[in-house]
């Protein structure tokens, strides 16, 4: 995700304000890093603070490298703000910082450091600066230097660079002037909120029993679909309604959205259970995926493209309830083939899109219904519809550049469903370190924040 132009920063505590609202929780034992556009934040980056043993030799210097490579993704980026979020008490810290200033004499940086940082931390403060330095060496490199660092605690943070005790005197500055910047103020005002890191608690959709109604729904959508996963009319049908979902959705304004999210009106449930169904068969839930980030041509040309169709019987299954939901503009008749003359040659293909290669931007606000959509789907019931509901969830989030919840989606997807494919193949883009396209490119970037929130 990059930061909005519009957010005016004042000061440290409004960027490290900003991290936790970027990232939507606070980090612990983990390095966050942002790019720098001349005085205008970019992109931000979190990563887990390497162990104490790799803190030294080849391992340091590989840390540092991935840091950089991520970073260099920012093609426009020419300066680094790092803030390491640690995660030990203010006093076991402050007496390791006295120990090691007394007893490392090899490294006067990392003595000074360590004397006098103070702030809470998982590392060693003589460890940390170590790890400071060498990124400080491989992104200046790399034409990212890096202009400014803190270290931020438990309950207190300081600047990394700052020696001096008249100004950042142990054990630093309290962590409240963070949480009440006028950033993050801001931020809570225009409908942000910080939760929990993702994989500390239970996903909601794991918590819940289900809903009978739906689940019998689904069921019985399930087995009028059974025969016709390969039917064009079947294909188009489906899309129809997937259609009328996001177009109802997209009549509420960012505002209202934000507002009702809690206790918005659940779907219904012979709806609700249409939705489910249609995500247990692979084709259909890649083509919703696409649909909504790219539009329905390259859902439908893409699907051409792969051969999908194989005749079938040529007539879809009855429609659930659509009374409630406006009318899609763009939608035909059930079934009704897309627009004439649509090619996989004139829209992008499934690949790129499910990697964030095309288009050149996707629909956010159609990604964002969508999510709403899936929670609620994977709050009804468990089983295959669940784990699609959270795979597709967990690949919104690695589009917008949100890695870690990406990977606790995929990780809830495959206990629910062990083995689930689409979750282990996008599961293994994050693990290598892989970025969604759109999030490397500013102008394509994710934004959380509505530009025009009041």
């Amino acid at each position: 995700m990059t930061a909005p132009d519009h957010l005016k920063i004042t000061g440290p505590e409004d960027i490290l304000g900003f991290i936790p609202h970027s990232l939507g929780y606070w980090p612990a034992n983990s390095l966050v890093a942002m790019t720098m556009q001349g005085k205008r934040l970019g992109a931000t980056l979190r990563v887990d603070l390497p162990d104490a043993s790799r803190c030294r030799g080849p391992g340091l210097a590989a840390f540092a490298l991935t840091v950089r490579d991520y970073l260099e993704a920012d093609d426009a980026a020419d300066g680094t703000l790092l803030a390491f979020f640690t995660g030990r008490s203010v006093e076991a810290v402050a007496e390791d910082a006295a120990e090691d200033a007394a007893g490392d004499a090899t490294d006067s940086a990392e003595g000074e450091l360590g004397a006098d940082s103070a702030v809470d931390s998982a590392l060693d403060p003589a460890v940390l600066a170590r790890l400071l330095r060498e990124l400080e060496r491989t992104l200046g490199r790399a034409g990212l230097p890096v202009r400014d660092a803190w270290l931020v605690g438990e309950r207190y943070w300081r600047n990394a660079f700052c020696l001096d005790p008249s100004c950042c005197a142990p054990p630093g500055r309290p962590i409240e002037e963070i949480r009440n910047s006028r950033l993050n103020a801001e931020l809570v005002f225009r409908g942000s909120s910080v939760g929990a890191a993702p994989g500390r608690s239970t996903p909601a959709a794991l918590q819940e029993q289900g809903e009978p109604a739906v689940l019998e729904a689904e069921e019985g959508w399930a087995r009028d679909f059974s025969g016709r996963w390969r039917d064009r009319a079947q294909f188009g049908a489906v899309l129809d309604v997937w259609e009328r979902v996001f177009d109802a959705g997209g009549h509420r304004s960012a505002r209202a959205t934000k507002a009702s999210q809690a206790g918005e009106a659940a779907l219904p449930a012979g709806l609700a259970g249409y939705l489910r169904a249609s995500l247990r068969v692979a084709a259909w839930r890649d083509a919703v995926l696409v649909m909504a980030a790219a539009g329905r041509d390259a859902a439908e040309a893409g699907a051409e493209e792969f051969g999908m169709f194989d005749g079938g019987p040529g007539n879809p299954a009855a429609l659930p309830e659509l009374d409630a939901l406006p009318a899609a503009e763009s939608a035909g008749a059930p079934g009704e083939a897309g627009p004439a003359g649509a090619t996989a040659a004139e829209t992008p293909g499934y690949g790129d899109v499910l990697l964030g290669l095309a288009p050149p931007a996707p629909d956010w606000g159609r990604l964002a219904e969508l999510d709403r959509v899936l929670r609620q789907l994977g709050n009804c019931g468990g089983g295959e519809a669940r784990a699609a509901a959270l795979t597709a969830r967990g690949w919104i989030e690695w589009c917008r550049g949100r890695g870690s919840f990406a990977d606790a989606l995929f990780t809830a997807a495959g206990a629910e469903q062990p083995g689930y494919r689409l979750a282990e193949l996008l599961a293994e883009l994050g693990r290598r370190g892989t970025l969604c396209g759109w999030a490397r490119r500013r102008e394509a970037a994710w934004q959380k924040f509505d530009p025009d929130a009041a």
